[in-house]
């Protein structure tokens, strides 16, 4: 490790991870409510580098009065009261005293990515301003890290502010008296990210936020009162822009009084240790990650000191779960202390603010192996462990919170018993008011009695949800329902040479009919290579799935991913018909 892993600097010290306060589990009118309270105690965000070192620490007592000021400037910059304000997210101080600073105004922040899962600047102004044309932003915030592509990015916009958290500061704090915020005042916009078109802004109120940040803490997490001998903390690479970034390791903590350390995002893939690190030096107790986090760090060689017998709750979440990948975390970190009873599946979405389900505590992940044939055929997730069979694995993502329901139903609208596949459907007091100034979207996925359509397939088992993938990635072949995912796994497992999202599935209803195209990722130049990789992937798909597939190898580092690090076969889908991947050598793709 370098210097900087090793400690933080003399003059800076994290903020403890004990408050002193009682704890208090989100019952709070709002956001700014909720850091009055923080404020009264020792807890609050740690702002670190990629490398470890810690750069800010923030505590609550002192966002709260940079919040106000923030507030009173925003105000101060021509802002009226339900402006929103588009922040590009840095995990920064910055973005928490502009945050806050819009809660204390009445304000609504729309936090918005950084561009890590965009194809060049182009790509990313031109999708960072479809959204802040979505939002109607009246002010636009750009960290420094991108200050150069500030004009790109507000050009003939009708802004009341445009620029960096530095010129913000500028502004003069003016004499006002802050509006008193309601519950059903809209907290912040949630973008979606990965589509196609320019992304909806899923619209969180204060009170549907707070609904969900009390379950997560209180009844999903289970987080320690204070009065308890142990101390929960929060570690964090995820993205503020992001859902479990923004509501799991931000709002939430906050909202229960605990102390997160912040890494940039944007810097995670080069040095993932230094997060294994940071639980091991902070003593962290929760921290969560998508599949690929815990694949990253596995593959890297950890320095050996690294202890990782405080971490309760690793959680997973943000995409399919894949449960090899856990195994051979817990294998590798074994050594250093981690428990896999650690391991805390879960599920949710941005239209839910957050979370949806939670596994249960200190189990670990449990799975399901079923006969995939009989998934595809009869919609039925028949046990199996007959290893001449055809089988696929899920996990097990926990019952739904508390106040919150959910149901499995099939394509006529009844509610389906264990087993069954069918569309997943939840309601409760954390969904989105709707989607920002988009009725019909939201009427789409909204009905009249408050169940949102997740757009998931999955089925129940004794009690806990099971997801299956997403109904608009479902391909139907003869009758046969095929998941993309199992093809991408079978792929990346199978294929040496293939690592974690290195394969889009998706279906193309070309000229000569109905086919499914996998586009692979290829690092081998020379063309047998090449060659002898689209058959070996080919004869794996007919082998094990009985389809034929059209394989496609695309450069490294091309195929489209979301914010939170999953692959969009949309996107990918889209590349491809526009000509933006080389199929020269392959047969027509031309669109029916």
């Amino acid at each position: 490790m370098t210097e900087d892993n090793q400690k933080p600097t003399d003059h800076l010290v994290p903020t403890p991870s004990r408050s002193g306060l009682t704890r208090r589990y989100g019952d709070f009118s709002s956001f700014s409510a909720a850091l009055d309270y923080a404020a009264q105690g020792e807890s609050g965000f740690n702002i670190y580098s990629g490398r470890g070192k810690l750069l800010e620490a923030l505590p609550y007592r002192l966002l709260r009065e940079q919040a106000i000021s923030t507030a009173k400037r925003l105000l101060g910059s021509g802002l009226n009261v339900g402006d929103r304000v588009a922040i590009i997210a840095e995990s920064d101080g910055d973005f928490a005293r502009i945050f806050f600073g819009c809660q204390y105004a009445g304000l609504v922040p729309a936090p918005l990515p950084l561009p890590v899962a965009f194809g060049g600047k182009e790509n990313y102004v031109a999708t960072l301003r479809g959204m802040i044309k979505s939002a109607q932003a009246r002010a636009v915030i750009v960290p420094d890290v991108i200050q150069s592509w500030t004009d790109d990015i507000i050009k003939d916009l009708d802004l009341a502010f445009g620029g960096s958290p530095a010129l913000l500061s500028e502004k003069p704090i003016i004499d006002i008296q802050l509006p008193d915020i309601k519950s059903d005042d809209l907290s912040y916009l949630q973008f979606s990210s990965g589509s196609t078109r320019f992304p909806v802004g899923v619209a969180v109120t204060q009170e549907a936020g707070l609904a969900n940040a009390k379950a997560i803490a209180k009844d999903g997490l289970k987080v320690f009162p204070s009065e308890d001998t142990r101390d929960d903390r929060c570690v964090s690479w995820l993205p503020l822009y992001h859902d479990m970034g923004l509501v799991g390791f931000f709002l939430t903590p906050l909202t229960c009084q605990l102390s997160v350390d912040l890494l940039p995002t944007r810097e995670f893939a080069r040095r993932p240790h230094v997060w294994l690190d940071l639980i091991s030096r902070n003593r962290g107790t929760i921290s969560y990650s998508p599949s690929f986090g815990y694949e990253l760090c596995a593959r890297r060689n950890a320095p050996p000191e690294i202890d990782l017998s405080s971490w309760r709750i690793a959680g997973i979440g943000g995409d399919m779960i894949r449960h090899h990948i856990l195994e051979g975390f817990a294998e590798r970190f074994a050594p250093n202390h981690f428990d896999q009873r650690a391991f805390v599946a879960s599920y949710g979405m941005a239209e839910a603010t957050l979370a949806i389900s939670f596994a249960p505590l200190n189990e670990g992940i449990q799975t399901d192996t079923i006969d995939l044939r009989t998934l595809e055929h009869d919609g039925l997730a028949q046990k199996s462990d007959d290893q001449s069979q055809a089988l696929r694995t899920f996990v097990l993502c926990g019952t739904v919170l508390p106040d919150h329901q959910i149901e499995v139903r099939n394509p006529e609208g009844a509610v389906l018993s264990d087993r069954h596949l069918g569309r997943v459907f939840v309601k409760g007091p954390s969904l989105m008011k709707g989607y920002f100034k988009r009725q019909d979207e939201t009427d789409a996925v909204l009905d009249q009695h408050g169940w949102l359509d997740t757009g998931d397939l999955g089925y129940f088992l004794n009690g806990q949800i099971v997801i299956t993938g997403r109904a608009k990635d479902l391909i139907i072949v003869n009758g046969r329902n095929i998941w993309p995912q199992d093809l991408e796994w079978s792929a990346e497992s199978e294929i040496t040479s293939l690592r974690s999202n290195d394969v889009a599935v998706f279906s193309l209803e070309t000229q000569t009919g109905e086919n499914i195209v996998a586009l692979v990722q290829c690092r081998a130049t020379e063309e047998d290579s090449r060659k002898q990789l689209q058959d070996d992937i080919a004869s794996l798909f007919r082998r094990q799935h009985g389809v034929d597939v059209r394989v496609i190898l695309v450069p490294p580092k091309t195929l489209p991913q979301t914010s939170s690090g999953k692959l969009t076969r949309a996107k990918a889908k889209a590349m491809l018909l526009s000509g933006e991947f080389d199929v020269s050598d392959n047969a027509d793709l031309s669109v029916a």
